[in-house]
């Protein structure tokens, strides 16, 4: 093939050099055309020798270099049947197809493999092949203490991610690897000629009959994997996390029977997302619209909820990758437009743009800035026009001059950018298009209100003008009236009445509001209603912007008012500034609908006998949920923010961590009475861990320390029986053997210990190490769990931030800093392991967590605020 290539380009080269001279020739050298065309053949001729030449030679190398292979391969070979006399033969570790069946590999009439092996498996084959089928592995020999032999074994990229919308098959995993097999397949002999020179031929040593096993990338264009080392002997497997060796032990009954050339396979059940408790109201606006189908829609981390309050019942879009920022409705009140801001991640799909999808079958129809990187940090603000049904998008970006593009979005899968300008280089807020005024477009925010005249798709800006007034600080909602009249809200809570047309004010009504009016709605009969952040009040004005004399106050729990839109009837829904939605009439009262926590989320605990979990974050406030009515059971407000909680296994007690540096208080669940308060440490409490009996509890505190204490007389009393000491950094997670007697550790640089609790002292012994079983397995290291990190660089993340095993020991969960939940089966005990990933959440994943009955997964968002429920089927 080389030569043949070769030979291609030179004929290419020949008809070029023969064409120049032709056309010199024409120029007017008649005289000496003999000379030239005569000097002309002579070239070619030495250069096709040449070409001819070359070619043999990469033919000749080519050759010796499979002679090399062959040398090499039949060594391998005769030291593999040297070892199986001694009785101790080598494994062979070549990745060879995978298969969707489970065949044996036969060496010699015997198995390698078992027929329990869980899933798909790289076969190994054996290293005679390596001269026939051109494979780019190579044995390369150790010069360590031990003289130990290292498989350098070809990695590809990672299949292990399966989204739940398509799932990887064996067959597809193989076509990746032929594919990765051919494209390497081009350099295969100059990469021959570099590995097996001569000198590195004379250099190999003889490799020892020791089985330590190697697992690593040799392929440049793949060398962010994971590597192994398995010493089969000692029954120990070594990896990196961030530059730290783990060492994990297998467990005594799997020493002669376990290999770790398997894969294993993705579990059968899925997750689907059930509900989202909380809605985003704390920083963003506008963004509560009830549907035709009779479900309001709103946001919260990266899933847009579209909620039936009547039939409660909840639909997701899932289709973003990053916090949501801003949400509209399409005039005909089916399609909805909703952008998101900017992800650490540079992946395309992590950019900032608006998607536009159908509200009632959920599908995307158009993604706009995605590919170009239209926008810059996020989306701030979207909206529609209304004059020409829809046909045009106004987008403001989250850039320093917040650059406002205009948008025929329907026009392929992209959309088409008609116009772009400069906003300003303070905060856009709101924009809005005319009802009436065809071409005219307003934005507000800081200081500002900008008409937009758009006529031929040109951005012509207009400044409003405040004349004598005092300017507000912000302008922070506005809406039409009857007669085509802007009206505005600002933070000094007044109201102005503008003239679209001239950009002049027209009216002010001061101090119609205690402070800033959040948003203003016009409703179907002219009626104007408003709504204050300060006050909490929602105040009705007619059409002429007079009182009416009917308002309401929202309860002080719910916060102020953030957004407001029109119900069904004469309903109103308010999104609060306390991240809940309410609904009411001004003549009732507003009731509940959705409560949300109001700051950073870290306490997450899953009753042990109910359907019901306990959730607790820096607001102050911990919630009781029920999974099956969505609802909350009771809030208590404990005065400080919480850190982290754990329940009794009988459910009557719960423990809380504060913020407070070690403070940490013991609650009755059912009557939410304060039954003590203890500290311990210096720092604050950062995980809580109750024995499996409930005799014990742990608690590990971020002075790197854990604390055990003795429960006795029904939860009431507590006596610590020491401290453990011995990690360098603070413990983030615990765990229980189910003898009660023995606890493991991970710090948050994935220190690895086992303690005996009862005396805390450290354990040593790795032949009771290795076979403790546990009752829970929140550690993000060990035998069972190894295989849940990625496949890329682990020095650079995404790392695993919480880890759950199911109860009936079927399934693991692992919440990462990207807010991404992976699925896996248990035991994760292979390099390779398959799963389901999921995104929602936009934050690191705090914890993540089964319920008792394994019937779902419940996991919080940290930062985002989000608590999401998870069915398992």
């Amino acid at each position: 093939m080389d030569e043949f290539i070769g030979l291609s380009t030179d004929e290419s080269l020949m008809s070029n050099s023969n064409s120049s001279l032709s056309v010199i020739g024409v120029g007017g050298l008649s005289g000496e055309n003999g000379i030239m065309n005569g000097l002309a053949n002579d070239r070619c001729c030495n250069m096709n020798q040449i070409f001819i030449r070359m070619a043999e030679m990469e033919k000749k190398l080519a050759d010796q270099c499979d002679e090399i292979v062959c040398l090499k391969s039949t060594l391998a070979d005769v030291l593999r049947r040297l070892n199986q006399l001694e009785g101790r033969a080598i494994v062979t570790t070549s990745y060879h197809h995978l298969s969707p069946t489970s065949h044996h590999q036969q060496n010699n009439g015997k198995n390698i493999f078992n027929n329990n092996n869980r899933g798909n498996m790289f076969r190994a084959k054996n290293l005679s092949s390596l001269s026939s089928n051109g494979a780019n592995n190579s044995l390369q020999s150790s010069n360590n203490n031990n003289d130990q032999m290292t498989f350098n074994t070809r990695r590809y990229p990672s299949s292990t991610s399966l989204h739940y919308d398509h799932t990887s098959t064996p067959q597809s995993i193989n076509n990746h690897h032929q594919h990765y097999r051919s494209i390497s397949s081009m350099n295969h002999s100059k990469s021959l000629m570099r590995m097996n020179s001569g000198s590195n031929l004379k250099s190999m040593k003889r490799w020892s009959a020791s089985q330590d096993i190697r697992f690593q990338s040799i392929d440049p264009n793949i060398n962010n994997q994971k590597d192994f080392f398995y010493n089969q002997v000692e029954g120990v497997i070594k990896y990196n996390i961030c530059d730290r060796q783990i060492q994990i032990h297998i467990p005594t009954d799997l020493l002669q029977t376990y290999t770790i050339k398997n894969v294993t396979s993705p579990p059968l059940q899925r997750l689907k997302l059930e509900w989202a408790y909380g809605y985003r109201g704390r920083d963003c606006r506008h963004n509560l619209y009830l549907l035709p189908t009779g479900e309001i829609v709103y946001f919260l981390a990266a899933v847009v909820v579209l909620y039936n309050i009547d039939d409660q019942i909840q639909r997701h879009y899932n289709g973003h990758t990053n916090e949501i920022r801003c949400l509209t409705v399409h005039p005909n009140k089916l399609l909805i437009a909703t952008g998101q801001s900017i992800s650490h991640d540079c992946r395309l799909e992590k950019r900032p743009h608006v998607r536009i999808w159908d509200s009632v079958s959920l599908n995307t129809l158009h993604i706009l800035g995605q590919q170009n990187g239209e926008f810059d940090r996020g989306i701030s603000c979207i909206t529609f026009s209304k004059l020409d049904g829809g046909n045009l998008l106004c987008v403001v970006d989250e850039s320093n001059d917040h650059l406002l593009s205009l948008w025929e979005w329907h026009k392929g899968m992209n959309g088409h950018k008609i116009s772009e300008a400069k906003s300003t280089c303070d905060p856009v807020l709101a924009a809005e298009f005319h009802p009436i005024e065809k071409n005219l477009l307003i934005t507000i925010g800081k200081g500002h209100i900008h008409f937009w005249d758009i006529e031929g798709g040109s951005l012509a800006k207009k400044i409003g003008s405040f004349e004598k007034q005092d300017k507000p600080k912000y302008i922070l909602c506005m809406t039409f009236n009857d007669v085509g009249e802007l009206l505005t809200g600002d933070s000094n809570g007044n109201i102005i009445i503008w003239q679209p047309n001239t950009g002049r004010i027209q009216r002010t009504i001061y101090d119609a509001h205690d402070g800033s009016i959040f948003d203003i709605c016009a409703l179907k009969d002219g009626t104007i209603v408003t709504g204050g952040g300060k006050d909490k009040k929602i105040i009705e004005w007619n059409a002429n912007m007079n009182r009416t004399g009917r308002e309401a106050k929202l309860p002080d729990q719910y916060g102020g008012v953030r957004t407001l839109t029109t119900g069904k009837g004469s309903m109103l829904i308010v999104g609060t500034t306390k991240n809940c939605i309410l609904q009411g009439t001004m003549s009732l009262n507003f009731s509940l609908v959705i409560q949300g926590h109001t700051d950073e989320l870290n306490a997450l605990a899953i009753h042990p006998t109910q359907n019901q979990f306990i959730t607790g974050g820096y607001d102050k406030n911990i919630h009781l949920w029920d999974t099956m009515s969505h609802l909350v059971v009771w809030s208590k407000d404990i005065g400080e923010a919480v850190h982290s909680s754990s329940f009794s296994p009988d459910g009557s007690i719960l423990i809380l961590s504060t913020t407070t540096n070690g403070r940490w208080m013991v609650l009755d669940s059912t009557t939410r009475q304060l039954i003590s308060m203890h500290n311990d440490g210096s720092d604050l409490i950062e995980c809580i861990k109750f024995s499996p009996n409930g005799r014990y509890v742990a608690l590990a505190s971020r002075d790197n320390n854990i604390y055990v204490y003795q429960v006795s007389e029904e939860y009431r009393k507590f006596n610590r029986i020491g401290r453990c000491s011995g990690h360098t950094s603070y413990v983030i997670s615990i765990d229980w053997d189910t003898s009660n007697t023995y606890i493991q550790t991970t710090s948050i640089l994935f220190e690895h210990l086992y303690w005996n609790a009862s005396i805390c002292r450290q354990l040593n012994n790795v032949s009771i190490a290795r076979d403790l079983e546990f009752a829970t397995h929140n550690s993000m290291i060990g035998f069972n769990v190894f295989g849940i990190w990625p496949d890329n660089n682990l020095s650079i993340g995404p790392f695993i931030s919480s880890t759950d095993r199911s109860n009936n020991s079927k399934l693991l969960i692992t919440g990462d800093d990207i807010g991404r939940l992976n699925l896996f089966s248990y035991p994760s005990c292979q390099p390779k392991c398959l799963h389901h990933s999921y995104s929602g959440h936009t934050a690191t994943i705090q914890t993540v967590r089964f319920l008792a009955d394994d019937s779902r997964v419940i996991s919080i968002g940290g930062k985002d605020s989000a608590i999401l429920q998870w069915s398992v089927s």
